[in-house]
């Protein structure tokens, strides 16, 4: 055993005993299913706004976004943009109005606020859903497109251990699913919010250094441009026109990107307005008050490191003599290479954090919607908050099993599975939430057309595309508009109430007064 797998063993051990002891530190302050799935609504602006970051910016960030450009060059970038635009606007437009409309929504069958925990269970009292189709359906959407998501964390998970460590894929995922739902399990919201914010450090600080130490080597940005000039022109343009052609070993021309690769790629920033694991922060955070400086943080960690991923993926075109087998590898290929066994095993942690951030929250939401929108809704309403919170924890543990199936028997790349889903929660749910927290009007009718819609068209859109368009065009485009159609056609089926009437007015107003010192959910600091 070499030294550089000794390191990498020593380093990944410290780091998942931390986290197992941050999930205990947690497990003491989660006492109620409030607790366990929103953490009491008391995280302050530092740790909503990197536990968001963290929570999203998954295996994606560090392995499939520096892959593709790896393969294609800047024109790759295209999704970079618009998920830094998409990012911005969420926690602008969306945030204040979450955080407010799901505490003090009514209860549409208690009466009073209703401290709704989820996305399904804020939906159903806004609309004052008589059918309670909105839960349902919501919460199976959730279900499905998570368990394709949290496979793609443990599809990364298979890879890194295999770069590492030699290992096979089952137990890899054995052993990322093990760690994962331990800390989740024990800690729930808090010990996950709480890894988050070390695991977005982490990644952060890998994306830096890596790029700093092959720049140096390379010459800086002018050595680094002549290095990927000489494999190909093209793969500085941002209309594309290069790919990696694997059979060859080497970048050949391609036609330049269309007008269907650039939208498709900025189409991609409308999923935020989807996503329920990165939404729970917004609904999570202490403040309104808040708000305005968790986005700060937030964008301005997502932007920078987004850009020193695309960095990583053009130092590693001109780093490698010999074009990589397996181009999402080229973040961990470059660790190796660059750095010192030590180091390297800091680093290569860093990329199980990226992965385990956002697998943690995901597991934590599809867990709430099965506990929440399941159990609670339609089994025991009268549930005590401790079996609630035991039912919680078994679930995280049967959604991880599931995905961890598709992980090992599924055949679809880390950017493929989370093309798949972010598309199904951007379009099943993006267009429902920022209507439903601005538009006074709008119905349970309109919402669940559009739920429908969207969440539908997200799961066909490929099939139809290969076999009769051939358009090549990102699912989030017709299924966002589809929903929205939907929406607007299907709205005047039902009709606004009173009650619904009055939350809409208070929240407008409590959003508003925000700056004159009236605002929701103060609690203790976190």
């Amino acid at each position: 055993m070499d030294d550089s797998v000794v390191w990498s063993m020593v380093t990944f051990g410290l780091y998942l005993a931390a986290m197992v002891a941050i999930g205990l530190w947690a497990y003491k302050n989660t006492a109620s299913q409030s607790d366990f799935v929103l953490g009491g609504r008391r995280l302050n602006s530092w740790v909503a706004a990197l536990s968001a970051n963290a929570s999203d910016f998954s295996g994606w960030l560090l392995l499939g976004l520096p892959g593709a450009i790896y393969v294609s060059g800047l024109g790759e970038a295209w999704i970079a943009v618009g998920l830094a635009c998409g990012f911005a606007g969420s926690w602008i437009i969306l945030a204040p109005r979450l955080r407010v409309y799901t505490e003090r929504v009514t209860d549409s069958r208690a009466g009073g606020d209703s401290d709704s925990l989820t996305l399904s269970s804020f939906l159903e009292n806004r609309f004052n859903d008589p059918t309670r189709l909105l839960r349902g359906v919501s919460a199976a959407l959730i279900l499905v497109f998570y368990f394709f998501y949290v496979a793609s964390g443990l599809v990364a998970v298979a890879a890194l251990f295999d770069q590492v460590f030699g290992l096979d894929p089952g137990p890899a995922i054995a052993i990322g699913v093990g760690i994962i739902v331990l800390y989740t399990v024990l800690g729930g919201f808090l010990a996950v919010s709480m890894t988050d914010v070390v695991q977005a450090a982490m990644m952060w600080l890998a994306l830096l250094i890596v790029p700093v130490i092959a720049l140096t080597a390379l010459g800086g940005f002018g050595g680094l441009s002549e290095g990927v000039s000489e494999r190909s022109t093209g793969l500085l343009s941002a209309v594309g026109g290069t790919a990696l052609d694997a059979d060859l070993g080497r970048w050949v021309s391609t036609e330049t990107l269309g007008w269907v690769v650039i939208v498709s790629g900025l189409a991609w920033g409308l999923g935020y307005f989807g996503q329920p694991h990165i939404l729970a922060r917004y609904m999570g955070i202490r403040s309104v008050r808040d708000i305005p400086k968790a986005a700060v943080v937030s964008v301005t960690w997502a932007v920078t490191a987004m850009f020193l991923a695309v960095t990583v993926g053009f130092v590693g075109i001109a780093h490698f003599d010999t074009p990589l087998a397996d181009p999402e590898q080229v973040f961990p290929r470059l660790i190796e290479s660059l750095t010192h066994p030590l180091v390297a095993g800091l680093l290569l942690a860093a990329i199980l954090a990226a992965v385990m951030s956002t697998a943690d929250s995901q597991l934590l939401v599809a867990a709430s919607a099965l506990t929440e929108d399941g159990y609670k809704a339609f089994v025991d309403r009268d549930a005590h908050p401790r079996t609630l919170l035991w039912i919680s924890r078994l679930t995280v543990v049967a959604v991880a099993l599931a995905a961890a199936a598709i992980a090992l028997w599924g055949d679809r790349s880390v950017m493929d599975l989370v093309g798949y889903a972010w598309a199904g929660f951007g379009a099943g749910f993006g267009p429902v939430l920022v209507l439903s927290v601005f538009w006074r009007r709008m119905t349970w009718s309109g919402a669940l057309a559009g739920m429908v819609a969207g969440g539908t068209t997200a799961i066909l859109w490929d099939l139809i595309d290969e076999r009769f368009l051939g358009l090549g065009l990102y699912a989030m485009v017709p299924a966002v508009v589809l929903s929205v159609a939907a929406i607007l056609v299907f709205n005047g089926l039902a009709r606004v109430s009173p009650r619904m009437e009055s939350d809409f007015d208070r929240v407008e107003a409590e959003v508003r007064g925000v700056g004159s010192g009236s605002s929701s959910g103060e609690g203790a600091r976190l």
